[in-house]
């Protein structure tokens, strides 16, 4: 359940981050599993930035290496404040809805047998990933929000989103992995859930991506754990091709891959 105009009026008042001040208005979504906050931030239209991030104790509070949960969202947060409006959606699904616990134990199952934390979710019998995004996208639709900017790499966000009516223009967010359980976790959620780490020149779900104007970035390379060896595991375009990224990358001394 989500209150929304009564509430908004008095939860306004401003946030400090990173020295530049932020007016933030806080609505609660009420769900035992998909519940949550919403968090505003100055005056938001259709075409703002949104960003639906799922709580990450590790990641987003003791900076883990280890996910791409922290930066993502500092990420998400610096695109927002440098807009000056935005919207936050932050909701309690940690350990992709299966909880803490949960969580700890399938990552001592990865200590221990190398596998991925989806599969051993799979083994303590869980699913992949329990979450649902329906009730975040009401909130956005009762915010009156047609268009949306979503900062996501994760479809089942947009996919949530325009199943409420929500015409999205998904933001991919490149992060640099941190470690190597990090390149493990990124390529394992490229894989099974089918996330857009941005390492091949196009995304299936996320056509529109290539009409977004955002700067051109390719990451520096992250130095893998084999001898001299090196490679891309982010690629990213705006108003240039797959190719000429490449080659860009080329020129620069450095070697794509698929991973």
């Amino acid at each position: 359940m989500t209150r929304i105009a009564s509430d908004l009026p008095e939860t306004a008042h401003r946030l400090t981050r990173k020295g530049r001040e932020l007016q933030v208005r806080v609505l609660e979504l009420t769900d035992v599993r998909d519940g949550g906050f919403v968090l505003i931030f100055g005056e938001i239209d259709d075409d703002c930035l949104v960003r639906i991030h799922s709580r990450c104790l590790y990641g987003d509070a003791l900076g883990s290496d280890d996910c791409d949960c922290g930066p993502e969202l500092d990420k998400a947060m610096d695109l927002i404040q440098g807009k000056g409006s935005g919207v936050l959606v932050y909701l309690e699904q940690e350990g992709r809805g299966a909880g803490l616990i949960a969580k700890a134990r399938g990552l001592r199952d990865g200590d221990l047998t190398g596998a991925d934390t989806f599969t051993s979710y799979r083994s303590m019998g869980l699913p992949e990933d329990s979450r649902s995004y329906e009730l975040a996208a009401k909130s956005l639709a009762a915010l009156g929000l047609n268009t949306v900017r979503l900062l996501t790499n994760n479809p089942d966000k947009a996919h949530a989103l325009r199943a409420a009516g929500i015409a999205v223009t998904p933001v991919p967010l490149l992060t640099r992995a941190r470690s190597a359980r990090a390149r493990q976790y990124l390529e394992a959620k490229r894989k099974r859930r089918r996330h857009w780490i941005p390492i091949e020149a196009e995304a299936p779900w996320a056509i529109e991506a290539s009409t977004v104007v955002e700067d051109t970035a390719i990451l520096p390379a992250v130095i893998d754990d084999e001898p001299r060896k090196r490679r891309i595991h982010w690629l990213w375009r705006s108003r240039e091709s797959g190719f000429t990224a490449r080659r860009r990358a080329k020129k620069a001394g450095l070697v794509a891959t698929s991973g």
